[in-house]
């Protein structure tokens, strides 16, 4: 009976440790089938039936060897499965900027090989491709100053936890990543 107990034990933590990594891939799975979806038929498709977001931009960085689809909105929720676009960036005005946000430990863990210099690119679902180069990087605490948002630049801010080795998450330290809006080149590499 105790081995029996034992095997029952051993199988469930073994079934809970595989569900969590299914799961985020799955999601990740969906969320960029929502992305096409979205693409081929010019509405916002949620990746899930009862999910709160769904994909506004795709994100991409070669030298990072990131392609990541952001969601709408920058909740909890939204930040659990992909990075997020905040509320207060105007999705139909694109000369603002674009806050984005991220988990420093999974999303946005790149961030902190980000250089000045380095492009990013970012492609909306009407398929309008922007191309942008980071121009500074900047730890703020949110508790004594807010992140600048720009309704006349055209600009792309990336925002996660600092820092990224922290082990007790949530604390008031940010690093912004700021890049503007940047005509590529033949002799950049992207």
């Amino acid at each position: 009976m105790f081995k029996v107990i034992l095997l029952v034990i051993g199988l469930t933590t073994f079934a809970y440790g595989a569900y969590l990594p299914v799961k985020a891939e799955l999601s990740q799975l969906l969320i960029r089938h929502a992305w096409h979806q979205s693409i081929e038929t010019g509405t916002s498709i949620k990746p899930w039936k009862w999910a709160d977001m769904y994909p506004v931009m795709r994100l991409q960085s070669t030298k990072h060897q990131q392609d990541l689809i952001v969601l709408a909105g920058d909740t909890g929720n939204v930040l659990a499965f992909a990075p997020g676009l905040s509320p207060f960036t105007s999705q139909n005005n694109t000369s603002s900027t674009w806050l984005v946000s991220g988990h420093r430990d999974t999303h946005f863990t790149f961030l902190k090989d980000i250089a000045l210099g380095d492009l990013i690119t970012t492609t909306r679902l009407d398929q309008t491709r922007k191309n942008f180069k980071v121009i500074d990087i900047d730890v703020i605490d949110i508790s004594k100053q807010t992140i600048s948002i720009s309704d006349y630049e055209s600009e792309l801010k990336l925002v996660t936890c600092y820092p990224f080795d922290a082990v007790l998450p949530g604390g008031p330290l940010r690093y912004v990543v700021t890049a503007k809006n940047y005509s590529i080149r033949k002799s950049d590499k992207i």
